[in-house]
């Protein structure tokens, strides 16, 4: 860990490690949604960014539709940074798909984030806290991390909706800008109507909630 980045732990999210390199034109990046606003996806009120790719595809997965890893749309870094700070949010949430399989551009993204003022950065992960330290980026993209929910998502332990969408996942406050308490937002689901009218569906709702949307999906 950078000298920086292990200051900005003890002075809650005030200090950026970054080397230069993120700002790259030509870094892209593979999503699958953006979303200007949302209340479900972590603390506050939050911009959120979908990654397009799984190869973990969990049973029972709410994502499914972000999976495949050559859908979705491959965008400049750069843009997806523009979207997400300029609306007056509280925090931005990282999901997917699994965010640490794109590890080149996950760094980038939350390097640029930082360096663009952004407060809180929390991601959604189907990877264990060790897995993703033993990535080769995994404890870089860490250092600029607030919150990683992390684990698995399994069906047979599903919660009544919560960040942790299954009893196995883990949250990791990696600062101390929130507690767990901050967390512990109840099982919600969100439905947004982009302006060219495509619907947006995200959130943690309860077990027979996730079964209707995923029948209704079919």
């Amino acid at each position: 860990m950078c000298a920086v980045a292990a200051e900005r732990r003890v002075r809650l999210g005030t200090a950026i490690c970054y080397t230069g390199t993120v700002t790259e034109p030509l870094a892209h990046i593979r999503i699958a949604s953006l979303l200007p606003e949302s209340q479900v996806n972590g603390p506050g009120r939050r911009s959120v960014v979908h990654l397009q790719g799984c190869s973990l595809a969990c049973p029972g997965c709410f994502n499914r539709h972000t999976h495949e890893e050559g859908e979705g749309r491959l965008v400049p870094v750069a843009e997806v940074v523009n979207f997400l700070v300029t609306h007056a949010v509280d925090g931005v949430t990282i999901s997917g798909g699994e965010p640490f399989q794109q590890e080149e551009s996950l760094l980038r993204l939350v390097r640029m984030l930082r360096q663009h003022g952004v407060e809180s950065i929390l991601i959604f992960t189907g990877y264990r806290y060790d897995e993703v330290v033993a990535l080769p980026l995994g404890a870089a993209i860490l250092e600029d991390v607030d919150v990683l929910i992390a684990g698995r998502y399994e069906a047979t332990q599903a919660t009544r909706g919560s960040l942790m969408a299954s009893m196995n996942q883990r949250a990791h406050l990696l600062t101390e800008f929130y507690s767990l308490d901050d967390l512990d937002l109840g099982g919600n689901l969100e439905i947004t109507i982009a302006p060219d009218g495509t619907i947006h569906l995200t959130g943690f709702p309860p077990p027979d909630v996730r079964r209707l949307v995923r029948r209704l999906g079919d």
